[in-house]
């Protein structure tokens, strides 16, 4: 999910069934259910949503694995305490 995400950043999460395009979720691929993944909902696909990440050079994310199921929806990321925050 970089640039948005990087890696170490910590999130919460709220376990949603509604979901909006544009929101980061958590998701599991149907085709890959032992994947847990940080992904843009991009719209309705079936009886799943269309997932993306947010660089268009890695392709895991629905254009790879197909229809994903949202199991949360990502409020927002914050550093630990311990950690300092990445320069970007």
């Amino acid at each position: 999910m970089a640039p948005t995400l990087q890696d170490g950043d910590a999130l919460v999460v709220y376990r949603v069934r509604r979901v909006r395009p544009g929101h980061v979720v958590i998701a599991r691929f149907d085709s890959r259910p032992d994947l847990l993944v940080v992904k843009r909902a991009i719209r309705p696909y079936r009886g799943g949503w269309w997932i993306e990440g947010d660089n268009p050079m890695m392709a895991d994310d629905s254009r790879k694995y197909g229809e994903a199921t949202v199991t949360a929806r990502v409020l927002f990321r914050y550093w630990r305490a311990s950690a300092q925050p990445p320069v970007r």
